[in-house]
């Protein structure tokens, strides 16, 4: 499963040494030789820190798959291997160079942080290894920097706050401005946003930004007022989140707050009343209604002890993915061209609904309009239907 090749050989193969070359003649196939081997499979992931549970959801999910598959994909054994990166960027290339080359695994799963990606990216790139993306939203894995060994099951940072745009459009909001910090995530956000509010004939000025990861809106808050805008959309994550919807509550602004899913995806219990009413964009929320997503959070619950979330469900499908492809190859990884035809053309039933690959190898997803109520993200319509990222730049070879 590599793009390297020495003489007829894979990479895998020929990183196994010498003595591996000499007894390639009166040994059985390497087709034969890869039914018999364990499939391996690294788990590059948050184990520690901020994002820790995010990873944990995402492992667990990986895991339930592969249990509800008997424990094998493709008639492949799976031999997990995992490995906290720590959501360290300047580490991101020493760890994915070390599951590629020391662990030699077959396919990595990873990341979450958008910034690790770009380090895992770099690696796979250039070993050819097979990737899937199970939650980094940087639009630049399947945009200019795509490639066909890399697969994402997560959004890009675009698809949310763009299925958003569309509602507040429908909504009536004809002036809006986009908050959020000064980085790739808010800037890619922030223009998905705009795109889908001026397609309807909307208006969106300069978005208001502040540096990552600082927390002092108050500037920011204070500009709102004169800015005749009828909606605030909005990117923040995590305490950020909590910590930007309570002083927007508590500044009195009139103007109704919208914003990217991950506005108030995990963070409803921190920022309590003031998140209610609230709506947001994602490509899951809580009371998706189908049968598929009532049988995963069951399963999930049972073996993490807590409620699924967009994590898991991201996870679930990074799993379900690759299972495709090794069904459709019977678990013969050297055969690359099935392998990822198999997956680009994967139509799967998900816990959040129906999902497909797009050319740039990106998730296309429904993406739902969600409104706070009490503990919940509660899923009031579809946003957005199968919405494929435009995977802008990508030249697929």
């Amino acid at each position: 499963m590599r793009d390297i090749r020495m003489k007829g050989l894979t990479r895998r193969q020929a990183l196994a040494g010498g003595a591996a070359l000499a007894a390639a003649t009166s040994v059985p196939t390497g087709w034969a030789i890869a039914q018999a081997k364990p499939l391996k499979v690294g788990l590059m992931l948050p184990y520690s820190g901020t994002f820790a549970k995010l990873g944990e959801n995402i492992t667990h999910a990986v895991e339930m798959l592969i249990a509800e598959k008997g424990g094998k994909l493709g008639g492949r054994e799976i031999q997990l291997i995992k490995l906290d990166d720590e959501s360290k960027p300047e580490i991101a290339p020493q760890n994915a160079d070390r599951l590629v080359k020391r662990d030699q695994v077959d396919v990595i799963i990873g990341t979450v942080h958008s910034g690790v990606q770009m380090g895992i990216h770099k690696v796979v790139s250039e070993s050819g290894t097979l990737c899937i993306v199970p939650n980094a939203g940087n639009g630049a894995v399947t945009g200019q920097l795509c490639a066909k060994n890399v697969f994402r099951t997560s959004f890009t940072n675009w698809q949310p706050a763009y299925g958003m745009g569309l509602a507040a459009a429908k909504k009536g909001f004809k002036k809006g401005v986009w908050v959020t910090w000064d980085y790739a995530a808010g800037a890619e956000s922030g223009a998905g946003f705009k795109e889908a509010m001026e397609k309807s004939g909307g208006e969106v000025l300069p978005s208001l930004v502040l540096p990552f990861p600082q927390t002092n809106f108050q500037p920011l808050l204070a500009q709102i007022p004169g800015l005749g805008v009828d909606v605030v959309g909005s990117f923040f994550a995590g305490g950020g989140a909590v910590q930007f919807v309570k002083e927007y509550a508590a500044a009195g602004i009139k103007v109704p707050l919208v914003g990217s899913g991950f506005l108030t995806e995990g963070t409803l219990e921190a920022q309590g009343a003031a998140a209610d009413g609230i709506e947001t964009a994602l490509h899951y929320g809580d009371g998706l209604d189908n049968v598929k997503n009532a049988s995963f959070r069951k399963a999930f619950l049972q073996k993490a002890g807590r409620e699924a979330d967009v994590y898991a469900v991201q996870g679930y499908d990074a799993a379900q993915l690759l299972a495709v492809g090794l069904e459709a190859v019977k678990g013969n990884t050297d055969d690359e061209a099935g392998l990822y035809k198999a997956m680009r053309e994967a139509k799967m039933d998900s816990p959040r609904g129906p999902i497909s690959m797009s050319p740039s190898q990106n998730v296309t997803q429904n993406i739902y309009l969600r409104k706070v109520q009490g503990t919940e993200n509660k899923v009031i319509g579809i946003a957005a239907e199968a919405l494929a990222d435009p995977g802008t730049g990508c030249k697929m070879t």
